[in-house]
């Protein structure tokens, strides 16, 4: 239980760091927020728990096919958010997000990666 409650803490503190600087300066916070600090944890914690080296291997292999359809929001939402403000921008994002998922999915499909 400790164990757990120390990397909730390490997880969240990374999150308010990120939502901290982005307050101060626009380019360090989408910087800092860029990098993969989450799958960084996240590979980080399943290593501390002693999960095997393929399960491992496979979040990061999985990671890398899942952020690629993601990229597109990055650029709809500032256009979104301009025309019909933030939270319907969010869920707009989220919408094309996930069909952009979709289409992804069935396009890397033929080439032997399952993402669905």
């Amino acid at each position: 239980m400790p164990w757990s409650i120390t990397k909730y803490l390490i997880t969240a503190a990374v999150v308010v760091a990120v939502s901290e600087l982005a307050k101060r300066s626009d380019r360090l916070g989408a910087l800092l927020a860029s990098l993969p600090l989450v799958t960084l944890l996240a590979l980080t914690w399943l290593y501390l728990d002693k999960q095997p080296a393929e399960k491992i291997a496979n979040h990061a292999w999985y990671t890398f096919w899942y952020v690629v359809p993601t990229l597109p929001m990055f650029l709809i939402f500032p256009r979104l958010f301009a025309r019909f403000g933030f939270w319907p921008a969010l869920a707009l994002s989220a919408v094309i997000t996930v069909v952009c998922f979709g289409i992804f999915a069935l396009a890397v499909k033929p080439f032997g990666i399952k993402l669905l």
